[in-house]
């Protein structure tokens, strides 16, 4: 009974596999059209004075992941970073309790605009923000907006950002 029972376990497993592909969030695709990824894996651009910069982002868009951001995280690559997304626009200040690493916290207007470029401190329970009202926050290794040539006015492209600031 035992080996009939294992038999049609993994014939089931076999034909349910068969069935099932992973998906890009079931994003459909016209033919001779390219796939378009989700949100959350759609690479970050910042349009510089010297030339576009691509990041790979996680997105913080729910109240649970703005409060994790990058707390007790030690390490991240040169080209990945965290955006934040807020749903309206206003005056954003954060800190870097339980956060290890420095960062460079690039706030972003909604416009996609860059609105200011602050620094963080490990573990500072200092608040960081700018006096300008801010619709989105990057966060991305300190000195990585100065080695990127990021400045206050760039254009930052990302379908969450593009959706509100529309496209130009």
């Amino acid at each position: 009974m035992l080996r009939h029972l294992r038999t049609i376990l993994i014939a089931f497993t076999l034909i349910f596999a068969g069935f099932v592909q992973p998906s890009l969030g079931d994003v459909p695709v016209a033919e001779g059209q390219p796939m378009l990824l989700p949100t959350d894996r759609a690479p970050l651009v910042v349009e510089t004075a010297g030339g576009s910069v691509q990041f790979s982002i996680e997105v913080a868009d729910t109240d649970m992941k703005r409060s994790a951001g990058l707390m007790f995280r030690t390490a991240m690559a040169d080209d990945h970073g965290m955006l934040f997304v807020f749903d309206q626009t206003r005056r954003l200040s954060f800190w870097m309790k339980n956060t290890p690493m420095p960062l460079d916290l690039i706030f972003v207007g909604e416009d996609g605009r860059v609105v200011a470029t602050l620094p963080g401190e490990p573990f500072s329970t200092a608040s960081i923000g700018p006096e300008e009202p801010a619709r989105f926050v990057l966060e991305l290794k300190a000195g990585t907006a100065q080695k990127s040539g990021i400045a206050d006015g760039d254009r930052i492209r990302h379908p969450l950002i593009d959706r509100v600031a529309g496209a130009d």
